[in-house]
């Protein structure tokens, strides 16, 4: 039997503000926790000593996330502070499973099966009124159902509010779209299939027409904790209100200046109006950043502050954030030409932090919209560097995942110990496409391949920690981590749009397309939708630890005009940030002008003379197409001596040396650890770990 936690033990680490939210578990709560402050820890302390204190039993508590991924590390933190039973789960997932086990009471049958996307039948809804609706539009129109629903809308009630509101959907007017949302019911109705808005819906409809149910629901749970509640709709609050019914114990945890999800349906109103349903309500402000650098919060400050009405309940927690951690490099602000040199200027940022040891999982790559992805992974793929874009499909949703664990789990029992658990998951995985070097390209290829590694990888940690372990112990480890969806580190960096990377964090970000037109972005056509994209940009920029490298470019195309201007949110940190490169309203002639001024020399191909392009080219110094200069057996033995070294050490090749430098390396063949040191790619920190070992094997048939 698990000994229960000492409550003052509970609160013994605790900072004076996250102590008064763990010390008060009972009542309403506001925690109103800035950026990197702590809140999942406030608030996971909070039941632990509510559980420890017997101020509740943990089977009565409900927390609700946004994210299964924030679900599955409060249940971790939960345990690790000896509380189990408590349920931590997103609103959909609370509620389909309520709704799964009161369906056959309320309605009878079988509950329907809730569709994975709304596309198919959003598809047939629009073939029956002859609609032509291409890709684009689906998505659209999709997200406008979802943007109903959420809003409490019916087909009926829907036309009159969008036509309130100036949306337009498609090109479809509001009556229309009244009817296509009228059909897609009509095509779930037919396919007893229902989608995630319908999960709430229905929940919510349950407990309004069936008392009982409701009775149920509240003898269950008692006490209710909800995260990020400055994303919550309208629908997911009338669903809150329901499970609560005319009981207080709420505890609610959010950021106005994190509040970035209008689009959806969301408002922080609900967030700012709690002490008005509930006047005794305690409230709680989190402003210790234990995220960022000084430099970094300060500059997020800068941002934030110039916000109409700054210091008021729109800004952080109603303060600014206050830095705890060690002084850190000074984020940058680069003016580019165009977005190809801007991506290219971020490739080789990446990759001179990559050579400075920086693990490639703690990069990241944010942007404003997902069509700027494009140009920043083609320079990054010409520097060899790989990545993963965020937003896809989930790590353990993955074809190549999926066949990975079926092999690995029919490998259990031929697991006699006799392999260490490494070497044995390695040669499972090159059944489903692993190999020991990379793929030489990047895109699906490449991230098939890091999918593989990262199990891999975690079969080695899983060694480390427990050197007894086993291939069915690896196959649990992968059947927890999936039914929590947490997934193991995936060696590559992150490229994300600033929405997708809320509740992240990053030793280093570059954060890219600082110009008028995307931050803010054209559409933002009001002072409140103006006002959202300041705080996408403040969220953006404390999502860095140490690093943050700001970057704008003045045309969209080499040799197109420069008609762009650096983000007017960024004018309050001129002085943080450079001067006049962030003079608001002001177009890029300073990219021309240093351009003019002071022009590196190209890079020359040193077997044909002709101008390189690709960072991989410059790295290597010749063309890709023309004949290797150097020894082939050299660079051979220095792709197998980087092999072993990867292994040992349980990361990707490229992270020792990618292909680039080994062939700068073999061909250069420096005589000592200067000349190697000057070799791009070869820091200070890798000349110490591997210098010696490379200049002997370049050497050792001297």
């Amino acid at each position: 039997m698990t000994e229960a936690p000492d409550p003052d033990a509970l609160l013994a680490g605790l900072d004076p503000e996250q102590r008064e939210v763990a010390s008060a578990p009972l009542g309403p709560m506001v925690v109103l926790a800035g950026a990197g402050t702590g809140k999942t820890r406030a608030i996971t302390h909070r039941i632990a000593y509510g559980v420890a204190s017997g101020a509740y039993p943990p089977g009565r508590v409900l927390a609700v996330t946004f994210t299964s991924r924030a679900a599955g590390e409060m249940r971790t933190r939960l345990r690790q502070l000896g509380v189990s039973g408590v349920q931590a789960r997103t609103f959909h997932a609370a509620a389909l499973r309520q709704l799964q086990f009161f369906w056959p009471q309320a309605v009878g049958g079988p509950p329907p099966t809730v569709i994975a996307a709304k596309v198919p039948a959003v598809v047939e809804a629009g073939g029956r009124l002859r609609l032509r609706l291409d890709r684009a539009a689906l998505r659209d129109v999709a997200a406008e159902i979802e943007w109903s629903k959420v809003s409490m809308l019916t087909a009926a009630t829907y036309p009159a509010r969008a036509r309130a509101l100036g949306r337009s959907v498609a090109d479809l007017d509001p009556s229309a779209m009244g009817r296509l949302i009228e059909t897609y019911h009509e095509v779930c109705a037919e396919r007893h299939v229902i989608d995630f808005e319908d999960v709430l819906l229905l929940t919510v409809g349950m407990l309004d027409q069936h008392p009982q149910v409701a009775a149920t629901i509240h003898q269950q749970y008692r006490h209710f904790v909800v995260d990020e509640y400055q994303d919550v709709n309208p629908l997911q609050q009338h669903l809150l209100e329901l499970w609560l019914g005319e009981r207080s114990d709420l505890c609610v945890v959010g950021d106005p200046a994190q509040s970035i999800y209008s689009f959806t349906g969301a408002s922080a109103d609900h967030l700012l109006g709690v002490t008005a349903r509930y006047p005794d309500a305690r409230t709680v402000r989190l402003v210790r950043n234990y995220r960022s650098t000084p430099q970094v919060v300060h500059l997020a400050n800068l941002v934030l502050g110039a916000a109409p009405g700054a210091g008021g309940p729109g800004t952080t927690a109603g303060a600014p954030l206050v830095a705890q951690s060690e002084d850190g490099p000074a984020p940058a602000l680069a003016a580019c030409a165009d977005d190809e040199a801007e991506a290219a200027g971020v490739a080789q940022g990446v990759a001179r932090l990559l050579a400075e040891g920086v693990e490639p999982s703690e990069v990241a790559v944010l942007f404003r919209t997902n069509g700027q992805s494009e140009v920043i992974e083609s320079a990054l793929a010409g520097a060899g560097i790989p990545y993963l874009v965020r937003g896809g499909e989930r790590f353990f949703s993955r074809a190549e995942v999926r066949n990975a664990v079926v092999l690995l789990r029919g490998a259990v029992r031929s697991d006699d110990g006799s392999a260490p658990l490494g070497d044995l998951t390695r040669d499972v995985l090159s059944g489903a496409g692993w190999a020991p070097d990379p793929p030489a390209g990047a895109g699906a290829v490449r991230e098939r391949w890091e999918s593989l590694q990262a199990l891999a990888s975690l079969a080695d940690g899983l060694a480390r920690e427990s050197p007894q372990a086993r291939m069915g112990d690896l196959v649990v480890e992968l059947d927890r981590r999936s039914k929590e969806q947490h997934a193991p580190t995936v060696q590559g960096i992150t490229l994300a749009s600033l929405h997708a990377a809320k509740g992240l964090e990053w030793k280093a970000v570059f954060l890219v397309g600082c110009s008028e037109g995307l931050l803010p972005i054209t559409l933002a056509d009001t002072p409140a939708r103006v006002e959202e994209e300041r705080r996408l940009l403040y969220v953006g920029i404390t999502r860095a630890q140490q690093h943050l490298f700001l970057s704008w470019a003045g045309a969209r195309s080499p040799g197109g005009r420069q008609s762009r201007s650096v983000s007017r949110f960024l004018a309050p940190a001129s002085a943080v940030l450079g001067g006049e490169a962030v003079e608001a309203g002001r177009p890029a002639r300073s990219a021309r002008r240093s351009t003019r001024s002071g022009p590196r020399p190209p890079r020359t191909c040193r077997t044909c003379g002709a101008i390189l392009t690709g960072a991989a080219e410059r790295k290597m110094g010749r063309c890709a197409t023309c004949p290797a200069t150097y020894d082939e057996a050299v660079f051979e033995r220095l792709r197998e001596w980087r092999r072993h070294q990867a292994q040992q050490a349980g990361l990707p090749a490229f992270v020792v040396f990618t292909d680039a430098t080994l062939i700068a390396i073999a061909e250069s063949t420096p005589g000592d650890r200067v000349a190697l040191q000057q070799i791009s790619g070869v820091g200070a920190r890798k000349l110490e770990m591997y210098g010696d070992a490379v200049l002997q094997i370049l050497h050792q048939d001297g």
